[in-house]
């Protein structure tokens, strides 16, 4: 029903003088179900659903607040044409701030200079794909009638947050990667939904982490006893793991790799949010090399802040049955055997495999979602979370591909005691790889490390979704 009165009562009615309270009137009908004269807010989560699947988390949510004035639960129609009346002068100052050349509409290059200014840059076939979205009359542009018709139940107050809805889109963390964090509009900020979205994604990542912990271990074994493992496979090295230690031995040392990621997404998001402060020279926006360098060097922070308990990590998965009881068992051995240092090896390696993995995750995931905008996009400027969940596969395993001699090298420094019982400086083990395995001996465990990423992002995707209803979060 809505979509009917969204193509012919509302462009219809536009063409009267008083069209306003009819207008109002006839969709406040349409969202009232029970027909009590109050739309709740299950009502209007219906309503926006077959108004448009694209608005986006929480819009009924952020309508409400706007629009029930008197704090019961329900909007009248009074407080529904209020509302109403007032985001449509937002967004006719919206789309007056677009309509740069004061034509009447807006074109391509409009959109694309609009998304410029906040850091993000499309191509015109991409900036045509959102004015498909709109544009109801087939000329590939927007006037008002459209664009207000196209925002009317959209809860965005001003063009900054009519772009962000434009350009936002989600990546999964899945325990080895140093993405970039999402950025948080200033509502989720005001009500706080941004730290429940960071609970839930920390949780959906500990889930991640935890089905594919075994995968993990076992490139980590590969990686630190490489010359043992060069006719270790994947079935047989799980075979020896489960024979020396039992089925829970393919989980040993999940649980730092869980505990590390409060503070380490704690750390991350607000050393980001600090650069990218000192990065915006003057206010200006921050274009994508600012976020990338602002990321990477979040990544740093934080990655150094918790650099100990990776080593901890890597300790309590190569480690034999009964070596160490548990993870402060195994933090105070280190400490009494190695000293303070021990908790800092392989921390060079570390911080130079950042750079390679963050950037060319950041920079295959968006060729990949623009490629894919640009010629299969059709009228959707949402690619959907399969496409989402594709590129960010791809994206990843380039980075893991690039990082990799990295990290295996900061793996075999951090578990060299238990193997060499002496520390080797980081060039002349790069030259002993090389020399005793090869090049082939800088990707030991790349297979299981790859095989992970698909069911990673997965079961990240899976489970952040699940968990969001349970925070409030739609």
């Amino acid at each position: 029903m809505l979509r009917w009165l969204r193509g012919f009562v509302l462009p219809a009615a536009a063409c009267q003088e008083d069209d306003d309270s009819f207008r109002y009137e006839v969709l406040f009908e349409d969202l009232d179900h029970n027909g009590d004269g109050v739309v709740d807010i299950h009502e209007l989560r219906e309503g926006l659903k077959n108004w448009s699947s694209s608005f986006g988390l929480n819009s009924e949510t952020e309508i409400f607040k706007a629009g029930d004035t008197n704090d019961d639960s329900g909007l009248d129609f009074v407080e529904f044409a209020r509302y109403l009346q007032d985001h449509e002068k937002k967004m006719k100052l919206a789309f007056n701030s677009l309509d740069k050349n004061k034509d009447g509409v807006i074109e391509a290059s409009e959109v694309v200079a609009a998304l410029k200014s906040l850091g993000l840059h499309v191509s015109e076939a991409q900036a045509n794909t959102i004015l498909k979205s709109m544009d109801s009359d087939g000329s590939m542009t927007v006037d008002w009638d459209e664009w207000s018709d196209y925002f009317l139940l959209h809860p965005a107050r001003n063009i900054d947050e009519i772009i962000y809805f434009w350009k936002r889109s989600t990546i999964i963390d899945i325990g080895e990667s140093i993405t970039i964090p999402d950025e948080f509009t200033e509502e989720e900020k005001r009500s706080g939904d941004w730290w429940k979205r960071l609970v839930a994604a920390g949780i959906a990542s500990a889930v991640a982490r935890t089905f594919t912990a075994p995968f993990d271990r076992l490139k980590v074994m590969m990686q630190v006893h490489s010359l043992k493992s060069r006719r270790m496979k994947l079935i047989s090295g799980f075979e020896q793991m489960v024979k020396e230690g039992g089925i829970l031995s393919l989980w040993r040392g999940n649980g730092v790799n869980v505990l590390k990621i409060a503070p380490e997404t704690a750390l991350k998001i607000g050393a980001y949010e600090q650069y990218k402060k000192w990065l915006s020279f003057g206010g200006a926006q921050l274009g994508i090399l600012e976020r990338f360098i602002s990321g990477s060097l979040a990544g740093a922070t934080a990655q150094t802040c918790i650099y100990p308990m990776e080593v901890l990590k890597t300790r309590l998965a190569v480690a034999n049955t009964g070596e160490y009881s548990g993870i402060i068992d195994c933090g105070k051995k280190l400490l009494k055997q190695e000293g303070v240092r021990s908790f800092f090896k392989g921390y060079i390696p570390n911080l130079l495999g950042i750079i390679p993995y963050a950037g060319l995750d950041l920079a295959v995931y968006e060729l990949l979602k623009n490629y894919w905008l640009d010629h299969y996009s059709e009228n959707s400027i949402n690619p959907g979370i399969m496409i989402l969940l594709g590129c960010s596969t791809l994206s990843h395993t380039c980075g893991q591909l690039a990082s990799f001699p990295l990290n295996l090298i900061r793996t075999r420094m951090q578990a060299e005691a238990l193997v060499e019982k002496e520390t080797t400086p980081m060039i002349q083990l790069i030259q002993d790889i090389y020399k005793k395995e090869g090049k082939r001996g800088f990707f030991r465990g790349i297979t299981p490390n790859i095989i992970k990423l698909l069911p990673a992002v997965g079961i990240g995707c899976v489970a952040y979704e699940k968990v969001k209803p349970h925070l409030g979060l739609t």
